[in-house]
């Protein structure tokens, strides 16, 4: 997978990207990130990328020519309708849909090449959503300063999903989530700390009881922390 991250602060990728399983990702050549500063497709001398919104109010707004300009360079085309397939044009605002597994792993199956666009200040011209855009993704209910910790979130959420990414293939499906449900709790040793100790049923060796308790452990996580997670479209419990 290629991805593509547009940003006017590319100062706050410089390290990000080189830890833990996305700097694996990326040195297997599973996956490829670059990091391009909006500011390097302004065409004015001054490489302005923002400017007053019309109809007045506060803030700035992101121009559309840079931005046009970033994603002609990046795709060789200038409108959605002549993307190619598995391109995804991404912009990370608090007006997107909600960022869950589900959309990652959307993502990680659908996509071979992803641009994800950074918003700033009060966003971005509506002209790059109504040409340009395929997906607005928002990580949350809240308002950040920019679009740059979402990107990191989007990242790491879509790169542990590409196959030979995480060391057990299996890894990612156990993940919270990856059924509807929280993860179970987890041990390791010792068996006993400070009086603490690992229940039972995950030293006897029987795989079919561990995983039965696993499941109910997952239930019962998730019905306390996040009942959402499991109530139908009526509001009663599924």
């Amino acid at each position: 997978m290629k991805i593509d991250v547009l940003t006017i602060f590319p100062e706050y990728f410089d390290s990000i990207f080189e830890f833990g399983i996305i700097r694996r990702a990326k040195l297997a050549e599973i996956v490829e990130i670059k990091v391009h500063d909006i500011r390097e497709f302004a065409a004015d001398k001054h490489k302005m990328v923002d400017d007053r919104p019309f109809g007045g109010g506060d803030g700035m707004v992101l121009k559309p020519e840079p931005l046009f300009a970033a994603i002609e360079h990046l795709t060789g085309v200038s409108a959605r309708e002549d993307y190619a397939s598995g391109l995804r044009v991404v912009l990370l605002t608090p007006q997107g849909r909600p960022f869950k597994q589900s959309v990652a792993v959307e993502f990680s199956t659908d996509a071979e090449h992803l641009v994800l666009i950074c918003g700033r200040y009060e966003g971005v011209d509506e002209r790059v959503n109504e040409r340009l855009v395929t997906d607005e993704i928002s990580i949350g209910d809240y308002v950040l300063s920019g679009g740059e910790p979402a990107a990191s979130v989007v990242v790491d959420a879509i790169v542990r999903l590409l196959p030979g990414a995480l060391g057990s293939e299996t890894s990612a499906e156990n993940d919270s989530f990856s059924d509807g449900l929280l993860d179970c709790p987890h041990y390791t040793r010792p068996a006993e700390f400070r009086g603490m100790k690992v229940p039972e049923v995950l030293l006897n060796g029987h795989h079919a009881e561990i995983e039965k308790w696993r499941r109910k452990m997952a239930l019962e996580k998730t019905k306390k922390v996040r009942e959402d997670l499991i109530m139908g479209e009526n509001g009663e419990s599924e």
